[in-house]
């Protein structure tokens, strides 16, 4: 997806906004949309210090017109339209910017509103921005209420009464976390005055090609994640917590986000073993997003997915000897799904998507082929955003973020996502799951477990 001209920038008169056609991400997730499990990101960043309302309002609505390809609304059409169509608009249709009441379930309840209330897609822009004054961070890695006890959806717990909190709900059909965090990074230098440049990407070494290994078949249903205790009410469920980054010996063949991969990949086995799920092999679904970082990145739904495969035997062997041999396996892996090239959601979308039949027959279509091909989704989503590359710094008043988190949507037939990054040297994880599937208890423990595990793959050498 690239940069459009804007009609904001136009010169001459204005004329009817202009539209484009949705691109083929966007497309297959507007057809499958559910009231119960909204399609949302929700992104948090936990700043020091307040913010002035006006100047904040003003910053981001001028961040808005410098990334006009996030203006945007879906178009009025028929049922016999070829395609659904995004309308361009020169200014937001709504106020983006809103300031919940303060009080001690504030966070719990922005949180609550990122996952179950999604931007319509109706009104430009499909994101909210709303601002938690007088809220600090999760300390520790529990998240509680104020007497101890888990609160529902992840509430944090002790927190400082001068900081704020940056709650950013992207509805999903139309653009992803890292295309948000790009205008946000703008807003918090027009705001602060300072440079939000990003950090430039790590470099690596180049590697020799290596033979394909033998993989589980991709044809073979892969494991699900077994049911724990879900919940009578529908839509997601979410915890997050503060983590330390793993320990990687230097020059190691494999990189943080293969850990991850090796810890979620063990998390859900030791999950299914404990209840008594029959021994599958895995496959995790990895976004790749080749986009640069700078103020000309692309805005929308950039990322494109491929799938890690595990076999059910290497992930029974995970003792402290078989782990480097995991670990390399794995990164040996993930480097050749990233190098190959492939269409976002692969070539099937694209062929489903094409505009020979009115839209309304695709939708229903693409719905029918979903629910035949549940049994072949990968067992879940890990979303690894990796080291957040702007400071998102809002100055002397606001201060640099020092902790961000997302979140993916967790619809079932997956169920559970897990979603990181990192910012100022610690891991930020979010574990999302349908309530269809898990209850808060479950969410916690399997925190626990994520954690265990990705502590085993601080082997002492590579």
């Amino acid at each position: 997806m690239t940069a459009l001209d804007h009609p904001a920038r136009a010169g001459g008169p204005p004329g009817p906004p202009r539209r484009i056609p949705f691109p083929v991400v966007d497309e297959v997730a507007r057809h499958c949309l559910q009231e119960e499990e909204p399609e949302t990101v929700h992104i948090e960043v936990h700043l020091p210090g307040r913010l002035d309302r006006d100047r904040l309002r003003t910053a981001f609505a001028e961040a808005l017109r410098r990334h006009p390809r996030i203006l945007m609304r879906e178009a009025p059409g028929g049922w016999y339209r070829r395609r659904y169509e995004w309308e361009l608009t020169a200014e937001p249709d709504v106020e983006v910017v809103t300031f919940p009441p303060a009080g001690r379930c504030a966070l719990r309840d922005a949180r609550t509103r990122a996952l179950t209330q999604a931007p319509p897609l109706s009104a430009s822009p499909p994101i909210r921005l709303e601002v938690v004054e007088g809220a600090g961070d999760v300390e520790g890695s529990e998240a509680t209420d104020a007497v101890g006890v888990p609160a529902p959806d992840g509430d944090a717990g002790p927190r400082r009464s001068d900081g704020t909190v940056l709650f950013l709900t992207i509805n999903h059909t139309a653009l992803d976390g890292p295309a948000c965090l790009r205008v946000l990074a703008t807003a918090a230098e027009l705001y602060g005055g300072r440079d939000n440049s990003p950090a430039a990407p790590p470099v690596r070494g180049a590697e020799a090609p290596q033979a394909p290994e033998a993989t589980p078949s991709n044809w073979s249903p892969p494991a699900r994640v077994a049911p724990g205790t879900p919940e009578p009410s529908p839509g997601n469920g979410l915890l997050v917590t503060e983590l330390p980054l793993p320990h990687r010996p230097k020059g190691s063949p494999y990189t943080v986000n293969d850990q991850l991969m090796v810890s979620t990949a063990l998390t859900i086995t030791h999950w299914n073993r404990e209840h008594g799920a029959r021994p599958r092999p895995l496959r995790i679904t990895m976004p790749v997003d080749d986009r640069p970082r700078d103020a000309g990145m692309p805005i929308g739904n950039g990322t494109r997915l491929v799938e890690v495969p595990f076999s059910s035997e290497e992930l029974a062997a995970h003792g402290p000897a078989e782990m480097p041999a995991l670990l390399h396996r794995t990164a040996t892996r993930t480097r050749a799904l990233k190098s190959l090239p492939r269409p976002q959601l692969g070539h099937g979308a694209a062929l489903l998507t094409a505009p020979v039949t009115p839209v309304a027959w695709r939708a229903a279509l693409t719905r029918g082929l979903r629910r035949a091909a549940a049994p072949w989704t990968s067992t879940t989503l890990l979303s690894n955003i990796g080291r957040i590359p702007y400071p998102l710094d809002f100055g002397e008043e606001g201060g640099r973020a020092h902790a961000v988190w997302f979140s993916a949507p967790a619809r079932m037939p997956r169920g559970l996502t897990v979603t990181t990054a990192s910012t100022a040297g610690r891991l930020h994880l979010a574990l999302r799951w349908s309530r269809t599937l898990l209850s808060h208890g479950d969410g916690a423990h399997l925190r626990d477990l994520f954690e265990h595990y990705l502590h085993t793959t601080e082997v002492s050498g590579p």
